[in-house]
């Protein structure tokens, strides 16, 4: 697994890591799947999981709350981006229940999450992350601080 990065590199460099962060977490649920390694499969999906729901929350009660009130904008990007959000935690939520027996399910699951996620990261990493360095730049400590509160064991 790669090296966290902090909060403190900015928007685009801390968010996009976490983007590749989860991307690791789900190849570790595949490898289990593919083994056959049913409490393997389980104990991976649950830390892949946790780290997708932290990632959502970090954005939506920090980063978006503050770009919204920077921009003024709370029907724009921010808005689609929560909607994604909560298309991807009800795919994890159908993920679990397959995770408790139904590892191909799973994964075939898993599958329709990463293409969801994956056109999601684009738009972040392309437009709202670089956005908000620009606006948040003056902020970004105080966001930062806010932000390592949820990376805390």
């Amino acid at each position: 697994m790669s090296a966290r990065v902090s909060p403190a590199a900015g928007a685009v460099e801390f968010f996009t890591a976490d983007h590749h962060e989860c991307d690791e977490l789900w190849a570790a649920v595949e490898a289990a799947a593919e083994e056959g390694d049913a409490p393997a499969t389980v104990s991976a999906f649950e830390a892949f999981d946790a780290a997708m729901r932290r990632h959502f929350r970090m954005e939506e009660e920090v980063l978006f709350p503050a770009l919204e009130a920077a921009t003024g904008m709370t029907m724009g990007p921010t808005r689609v981006m929560r909607m994604e959000h909560d298309q991807m935690r009800g795919l994890l939520s159908q993920m679990a229940a397959a995770a408790r027996g139904e590892l191909d399910a799973l994964v075939e699951q898993g599958d329709t999450l990463l293409m969801v996620t994956q056109q999601h990261n684009v738009k972040e990493e392309g437009i709202l992350y670089p956005m908000a360095g620009g606006q948040l730049r003056s902020q970004w400590p105080d966001l930062a601080t806010a932000l390592g509160r949820y990376l805390s064991p």
